[in-house]
């Protein structure tokens, strides 16, 4: 009568929202006209800890599989593409870790094939965080690091 993934996802919702309670709790709330530091991190929280409370008692009316075993691979590539992103944004630039992150990531699937309707989709996925994050909200990222010069 237990469905486990729900349980288990509302715990790390639950557990998420607290923390970033918990983290944010000095910044200033500000009011919802004039909002502070704090008032976003402050809403998204307790959204995160009543979805989280949700899923839990949702679990207990709904019955489901156990969870399964860990897929180490796909999880050891996507948290390692978000490192190389990390690591790649100053010195080669947003371009290049964006293009090492999503290809990394997606080869985490079974399903990847890099074929052109993928490579195409690569492109213009790069070319979109480009156009909203740099040209358009006007994020100081380095389209090519230190690499290439710039």
């Amino acid at each position: 009568m237990l469905q486990k993934k729900d349980l288990w996802a509302g715990v790390l919702y639950i557990a998420f929202g607290t923390a970033a309670f918990w983290i944010g709790r000095d910044y200033p709330m500000g009011t919802s006209g004039r909002m502070g530091a704090g008032y976003f991190p402050t809403v998204l929280s307790v959204v995160l800890v009543l979805i989280g409370c949700l899923s839990v008692a949702r679990s207990f009316l709904r019955d489901g599989d156990a969870v399964g075993a860990i897929a180490w691979k796909p999880l050891g590539l996507i948290v390692g593409a978000t490192a190389l992103f990390g690591l790649l944004l100053q010195t080669a630039g947003l371009i290049v870790a964006l293009l090492g992150l999503v290809l990394l990531s997606a080869v985490a699937s079974q399903h990847f094939r890099l074929d052109l309707k993928a490579s195409i989709g690569l492109v213009l996925l790069v070319g979109f965080c480009v156009l909203v994050f740099v040209r358009g909200l006007g994020v100081p990222l380095p389209l090519f690091g230190s690499w290439f010069g710039e």
